[in-house]
């Protein structure tokens, strides 16, 4: 089993600057700042490498911090009993990452409901398209400047 210091020291080695500094948050695992272009060859090493092995994808969820927004992954590993959190940070004006659903299958799902709700789009997936919301729908309702439209279908909000 790697500690989150030892994971992160190994991806600085192998990865340089695309890995940023840990932050230890007051509750909860570590998170490791990835740079969006590295994203994908990060999680393959993740996942291939023996000392990693991180074979499961818990998560991957998003976050509006109003300036950007951030695709996290919460990765855990069977065979070391370790896991870590990835965060990568994207442009508000264009948030686009890569898929990682070529890695672990699971991430197919995980990043249509990212993107029904948040409008990230994740580049190379199999199919992005709406998950939770009707097909016409416009917008994105967990973006913190999201506004529900007055109708939808003749149906009033109230």
């Amino acid at each position: 089993m790697m500690s989150p210091a030892e994971i992160h020291a190994l991806l600085r080695t192998r990865f340089g600057a695309a890995i940023a500094d840990f932050v230890q948050p007051s509750a909860g695992e570590p998170v490791l700042g990835i740079a969006p272009a590295a994203l994908h060859d990060v999680c393959l090493f993740l996942r291939n490498t023996e000392e990693t092995c991180f074979d499961f994808l818990r998560l991957i969820t998003a976050v509006d911090w109003t300036d950007r927004f951030s695709s996290v992954y919460h990765l855990y590993s069977y065979n070391h009993y370790h896991s870590i959190t990835l965060s990568v940070d994207l442009d508000r004006s264009n948030p686009c990452v890569c898929s990682v659903a070529d890695i672990w299958p699971a991430a197919n799902w995980h990043e249509r409901e990212s993107f029904d709700m948040m409008g990230i789009v994740y580049q190379g997936h199999p199919e992005l398209s709406r998950i939770l919301l009707p097909l016409d729908w416009e917008g994105h309702p967990l973006r913190k400047d999201y506004r529900a439209p007055e109708q939808y279908h003749g149906v009033k909000h109230e």
